[in-house]
């Protein structure tokens, strides 16, 4: 596994704990909005490994503002990261996974693609925008890389329990009662059901899917 990470000392951690149940690792400092920086940890990957097969696109970041203090500093940040950043990561790493036979890429979108979660009367409609992108982005990449062998989902979390939120609030009394309004499968997520659905969808038993966007969402869609 190649961890890639804006936060190198958190991707040397990831590595450390890949190795202490058996796997093997390398990480690579990536800011996915640098193309130098994503060519490099290509580079490193293939010296340690000789192939790459899979790519996950699972960078991404949101900021506090509604339409009316939205300034354009966060739009760029937000859509630079959240969309643009798995075009490039994608171009560069498909060339890899081509030349190595083959494989598959999952990109991270939300369910936050499809509809507008929110307590109150404001939104982040950068987010929003970023993230709907992703699964159109996925489409066109799975028509374009099938020749290459190589297929292309995306997976849309509902609310999981990471450092991405505010973990405390999102825990709380509150926040679960909001979130029960929606949410089938009365829990909130945690980081091993989209893990599963990654890893599902990179492997053989998925191989006959391509192009679609997989809900991981305890049902949040569906009603």
């Amino acid at each position: 596994i190649i961890v890639s990470d804006i936060d190198l000392a958190a991707a040397q951690e990831t590595v450390q704990l890949i190795e202490s149940n058996g796997g093997q690792a390398v990480s690579a400092q990536v800011d996915v909005r640098d193309r130098k920086a994503i060519q490099a940890a290509v580079k490193t990957g293939v010296s340690a490994y000789g192939s790459i097969h899979f790519l996950v696109n699972n960078a991404g970041l949101v900021t506090k503002h509604s339409l009316k203090d939205l300034d354009e500093d966060a739009w760029d940040l937000v859509l630079d990261v959240n969309l643009k950043g798995q075009w490039l990561v994608a171009q560069e790493v498909s060339q890899a996974i081509a030349s190595s036979g083959g494989g598959a890429i999952v990109n991270l979108s939300t369910v936050e693609a499809m509809v507008v979660v929110t307590s109150g009367s404001t939104a982040q409609p950068h987010y929003n925008a970023s993230k709907g992108g992703v699964p159109m982005l996925t489409k066109a990449l799975a028509v374009e890389l099938a020749s290459e062998n190589i297929r292309v989902n995306c997976v849309a979390p509902g609310p999981i329990a990471t450092d991405f939120f505010d973990l405390e609030g999102v825990m709380s009394a509150e926040a679960q009662a909001f979130m029960n309004q929606r949410l089938l499968v009365q829990r909130i997520g945690q980081p091993d059901d989209i893990a599963r659905a990654i890893s599902w969808l990179l492997s053989d038993e998925a191989s006959w899917i391509d192009g679609i966007q997989l809900p991981v969402d305890g049902g949040w869609l569906t009603r």
